[in-house]
């Protein structure tokens, strides 16, 4: 029996197989889309954008700080110096003002003179008495040959006069006399004084308008020469000097 053309003698018929499959059965794996060419598919998207940097901007800011510090700083030393410069120019024109008017002239002459103290005779004031140095001498034993006071160095006995010119009576006493010679401060010897005839130094209580004769006696050394005597009518008051050199 004739068999049509293709048709296995057996009659199986062989499965068709689809266009492009393998003909033992297997599938061919899927191919990967082929990489995009320009032209093709999707047109490509705009390129990232970059991130503009900061430190530009960081450095101008900085800048301006550090204009406003460093003005700032020129302008308040600027002020100071302003402050001090009237009084430095001041002092410089006065030196220079100085020198001309005497080119040989030191800062010890430019100095006011200290005013001397009133010598013996002058009356000088302090406190409610006026006080009038008549005299100085020295004694080296005061008193009799069987009650007196030897001196240490020397005794200098100062003679004043001393008057109340205040409102009430005041007591006049040597203790609060001071003795003044090379920088160095003496006290008066009031024990020694009690045995001076007449001394009136140790403690005399004088009525306004009254006036007595005293003697003030300084223990002092033998070679010391006194410059000034300081009387004062008080312990606390400020004195008068009267010089005795």
């Amino acid at each position: 029996m004739s068999q049509p053309y293709g048709q296995n003698p057996y009659g199986h018929q062989p499965p068709s197989q689809p266009y492009g499959q393998n003909p033992y059965g297997h599938q061919p794996p899927s191919q990967p889309y082929p990489p995009h060419q320009p032209g093709y598919g999707h047109p490509p998207g705009p390129p990232p954008r970059r991130r503009k940097s900061s430190a530009p901007t960081v450095l101008i800011i900085l800048g301006v700080v550090a204009v406003i510090f460093f003005g700032g700083c020129a302008a308040i030393i600027a002020a100071l110096g302003s402050a001090g410069s009237p009084s430095s120019t001041s002092a410089a024109i006065d030196q220079a003002d100085a020198g001309d008017d005497e080119p040989g002239a030191t800062q010890e002459t430019s100095r006011p003179k200290k005013a001397k103290a009133p010598k013996i005779g002058s009356t000088v004031r302090d406190g409610k008495f006026a006080f009038t140095v008549t005299k100085t001498e020295r004694r080296t034993r005061v008193g009799s040959e069987f009650l007196g006071a030897e001196a240490q160095g020397v005794f200098l006995l100062v003679h004043i006069t001393v008057e109340n010119i205040g409102d009430e009576a005041q007591a006049f006493t040597s203790s609060a006399q001071k003795l003044y010679a090379n920088g160095k401060e003496y006290e008066a010897d009031s024990s020694a004084s009690i045995y001076l005839e007449g001394s009136k130094s140790f403690y005399e209580k004088i009525n306004p308008g009254n006036a007595v004769r005293g003697v003030v006696l300084f223990d002092i050394p033998k070679n010391l020469t006194p410059e000034t005597i300081e009387l004062h009518d008080s312990i606390f008051s400020d004195g008068a000097r009267v010089s005795l050199s």
